[in-house]
């Protein structure tokens, strides 16, 4: 059977990580993408490597000229020597920023990035900078990452858990590793991708791993122009090829090409932002007899216990947003006479709402002004954020709720991995003082984690600074 009589009545595939600007396609590029579409692919994720004499122009030039490419910039860790000064971030942001004619940007990702020891090809704390430096520009611009780790693993992983990668999520691309590293990266809310070594004859462990991982949680991918599956091994490696690392996945895992192709394609879709007809996130989501705002999936911390690591869907409402919404943006959503129809406003969503502390202020202050209740969910820490005591600026608010979630400095870093580091908890009692000066209820709450002592935390809120003290359920949002 061909791969083409295979895929007559299969669904799309998408490759989700490959290398089309490299000089290898240079001469028949066309064909390549001629293959791809015939051999069933649906859209293709092609990723730019940043180089220090070229910058991202050859992958932008492949992007033009075809119509079911994707886009994924960042530098790797064989060039982080070379941006270790100004670097190519704003060239980035720029291309983030341009829109299509459908109103979405070609860029589905930032990558990809990581480290890697097996060649060295740039000092190993040059590349863990530039990999901080791209975890940080995704939260930036609210993208997910691709990362790239050879004989690096546990550098890797204390990376992304210290910078809070998983905010973000992303994919491993190209994964090789044990099934104790599939678990490390699935845990931060990563997705893995598996590419043509899966088919080689001694790939033996990493089929063992395919096994293990929840296909839920499973990209494939090319990696071309290399690791070419069987039966082309040995040959340059093209997106066509894709269908043999989704037919070894079905035998491995008992299912059907089809299942693969439709639920790796819809993983990727999601992941990445792909769909046309996408869920659309809410902006303004009721619960109860409240209007919640949410207005940024951007977060100062990397909460042990978040609940969007494992879901964006709070009470039937989907919150993954693919832009922050602006003020127009959010009182469309908020739409006529909340003040007849909601108890309160509250900025709470998937994400802090003191980073975006301008719009706060403004929606806020536009809402007060009708009638509204507001009440601000947060960690606390927007003072560390801002560089000042922020907490008069906010006397147009009712309520403030403090995600206090310990009851000294060590249990705090334990749960919550903040990147603020001792300055943190310290920073979250100032400020629960301070709210006590400007805002008329002040809460802080903690998180009901296994082992954690309750009664200590109470103490520390209601005795030692005298402000209300709330438990919230583990497990349980919204």
């Amino acid at each position: 059977m061909t791969v083409k009589e295979y895929l007559m009545e299969t669904p799309f595939l998408i490759d989700s990580h490959a290398h089309l600007d490299d000089k290898r396609f240079a001469e028949d590029l066309d064909g390549v993408v001629a293959r791809a579409k015939e051999a069933g692919l649906k859209s293709i994720i092609t990723v730019g490597r940043w180089s220090k004499t070229t910058g991202f122009g050859p992958v932008l030039g492949v992007l033009g000229k075809y119509d079911f490419l994707f886009l994924a910039l960042g530098v790797h860790p064989h060039e982080a020597k070379d941006a270790a000064g100004k670097g190519p971030w704003d060239e980035i942001k720029r291309i983030a920023l341009k829109k299509g004619a459908d109103g979405r940007s070609s860029l589905v990702a930032i990558g990809e990035t990581g480290l890697d020891y097996y060649y060295d090809h740039s000092p190993r704390d040059v590349q863990k900078e530039i990999f901080k430096r791209q975890i940080s520009l995704a939260r930036e611009l609210n993208l997910p990452l691709i990362i790239h780790s050879r004989d690096a693993e546990a550098d890797t992983i204390e990376i992304m858990r210290s910078e809070g990668a998983g905010d973000m999520g992303g994919v491993f691309h190209c994964f090789s590793g044990t099934k104790e590293m599939a678990k490390a990266v699935l845990d931060m809310g990563f997705h893995l991708s598996f590419t043509g070594v899966v088919t080689f004859g001694k790939a033996e462990g990493l089929r063992e791993v395919v096994k293990s991982v929840p296909i839920e949680r499973m990209l494939v991918e090319t990696d071309c122009p290399y690791l070419a599956p069987e039966p082309y091994r040995g040959r340059r490696n093209e997106p066509a090829f894709v269908v043999e690392t989704a037919r070894e996945i079905a035998n491995i895992k008992g299912l059907t090409y089809s299942d693969v192709a439709r639920i790796t394609t819809m993983n990727a879709e999601e992941l990445f932002g792909l769909k046309e007809n996408a869920v659309k996130a809410k902006i303004a989501y009721p619960i109860r007899n409240s209007l919640y705002l949410n207005i940024t999936n951007r977060c100062s911390n990397h909460c042990s216990f978040c609940a969007k690591f494992k879901s964006y869907t709070v009470k039937g409402h989907y919150l993954r947003l693919r832009q922050e919404p602006t003020f127009a943006d959010i009182i469309a959503a908020v739409g006529p006479d909340p003040e007849e129809k909601y108890d309160e406003i509250v900025f709470c969503g998937f994400g802090e709402p003191l980073l975006r502390l301008d719009v706060v202020k403004q929606v806020g202050m536009h809402l007060k002004r009708r009638g509204c209740k507001i009440r601000i969910d947060t960690d606390g820490l927007a003072n560390l954020v801002h560089g000042r005591n922020i907490l008069p600026e906010l006397q147009f608010v009712d309520c403030i709720s403090v995600s206090m979630n310990a009851a000294d400095s060590q249990t705090y870093q334990e749960l919550i991995k903040t990147p603020f580091g001792d300055n943190a908890f310290p920073a979250i009692l100032y400020f629960l003082k301070e709210a006590k000066k400007n805002i008329a209820k002040v809460i802080a709450t903690v998180v009901s984690v296994p082992g954690l002592d309750i009664e200590a935390c109470r103490k520390v809120a209601e005795d030692d600074i005298g402000v209300k003290f709330r438990v919230r359920e583990y497990n349980t949002v919204g």
